[in-house]
């Protein structure tokens, strides 16, 4: 018995958008990485790219629980000597909030260069107002 796989040519993508005004951070960018990847669709493969454009409005409304806006840390390293950069949750959130939503998502994705594809997909915005009306997108509920 063969197993046929649908060509990614025919990956029919659709546009999603996400309100996540009130929501919490985890469970949104679960929600849009399940989307980036495809796996609401029944031609899902995990070495292809069946995965939507999703939208991302309010990221500066989006809420953590406990006490992660005080605790969390965000790390990036230079490569040198001393040039380890350490942020708080609240400052970059203060200062970048789509950075959030963006780094949360990309830890739930493939660490390949077929993640770093899906992730291209994602377009976050921290106000309601975006560039993606023509693409007319399907508004996805998230209760």
């Amino acid at each position: 018995m063969k197993t046929t796989f649908s060509p990614i040519q025919q990956a029919d993508r659709k546009w999603f958008l996400i309100d996540a005004k009130g929501q919490v951070l985890g469970r949104v960018a679960s929600r849009v990485a399940f989307l980036l990847m495809g796996k609401h669709k029944p031609t899902y493969a995990p070495h292809l790219d069946m995965g939507d454009h999703v939208i991302v409005i309010n990221a500066d409304k989006i809420r953590v629980t406990g006490r992660k806006f005080s605790l969390k840390k965000y790390t990036r390293y230079s490569g040198y000597p001393g040039g380890l950069r350490v942020m708080e949750f609240h400052q970059v959130f203060r200062k970048y909030p789509e950075r959030v939503l963006l780094h949360a998502v990309k830890g739930m994705l493939p660490k390949t260069q077929l993640g770093r594809r899906m992730l291209r997909k994602l377009k976050v915005y921290a106000g309601t107002e975006h560039p993606h009306t023509a693409q007319k997108p399907e508004i996805v509920p998230l209760n």
